[in-house]
């Protein structure tokens, strides 16, 4: 990386754990765009990871109800592992130009549901029939873009969960999500043991963006922020359909 692609992913990495902290969007889709233009998708989805799981994991686990949240998704959880690497090999055969499309769609629909349907609500017979084609479809997205928010987060929004519980359960489908699509990356060579290194790294600017998003929402609307965000998120999904 030149110092112009270095300065805009590690502001990218930092404004990612801004608006994760200040907002709780998924930390690699506000990540990916930044990082798309510095990098490169496939480098993006590789660095972004380490610190996409350092962001999570303390919520996921730390959460009251942890193995309840689990038997309760097991089915969308267990249905993410084999949708993973089916995107990932998707990646390797489809143009990465395609990809960085598919990425910008993605993210379009997510802040399009998101900012349309903010009181989305799934019928109670079909919450439980959705969970593996949703935790199989959202594992195939990921593995072709990096990108842990479709279906996944519709999906739970329809649920109307307590907050706590909602966040802990995006959060453990994001843990599985990512080690597996680490897993994939690394076994691929798409994720090299020098960008390893450099995803762990990255967890510092990640984590102090978090820490100043968690103190400035303390500051704003909680809803006019998230929207400025979805707004944000909108522009930079039509920009990478555009590249």
């Amino acid at each position: 990386m030149d110092l112009r692609s270095m300065a805009i992913a590690i502001g990218g990495l930092f404004l990612a754990g801004i608006l994760k902290g200040a907002t709780g969007l998924g930390y690699a889709s506000c990540a990916l765009p930044f990082l798309v233009v510095a990098i490169g998708l496939k480098p993006a989805m590789a660095l972004v990871i380490i610190p996409a799981m350092a962001t999570n994991i303390g919520v996921a686990v730390t959460t009251a109800r942890l193995f309840q949240t689990m038997r309760s998704f097991a089915g969308l959880y267990f249905a993410i592992v084999p949708g993973v690497p089916v995107g990932i090999w998707l990646l390797v055969w489809i143009d990465q130009a395609a990809a960085v499309q598919v990425l910008g769609v993605t993210i379009i629909c997510y802040v399009t549901l998101a900012l349309a349907k903010p009181n989305l609500s799934l019928p109670p017979q079909w919450q439980a029939a959705l969970q593996v084609p949703t935790g199989f479809v959202n594992g195939v997205l990921s593995g072709l873009t990096g990108s842990q928010v479709i279906p996944l987060f519709p999906y739970m929004m329809s649920l109307h969960l307590a907050p706590d519980l909602m966040v802990q359960a995006v959060n453990l489908a994001v843990l599985v999500t990512s080690l597996i699509l680490m897993a994939g990356l690394l076994s691929t060579g798409m994720m090299s043991w020098h960008m390893f290194v450099l995803s762990i790294t990255a967890i510092v600017p990640a984590l102090l963006g978090v820490s100043l998003g968690v103190r400035a929402r303390e500051l704003i609307s909680e809803r006019q922020f998230r929207t400025a965000v979805l707004v944000v998120l909108g522009v930079l999904g039509l920009l990478l359909i555009a590249r």
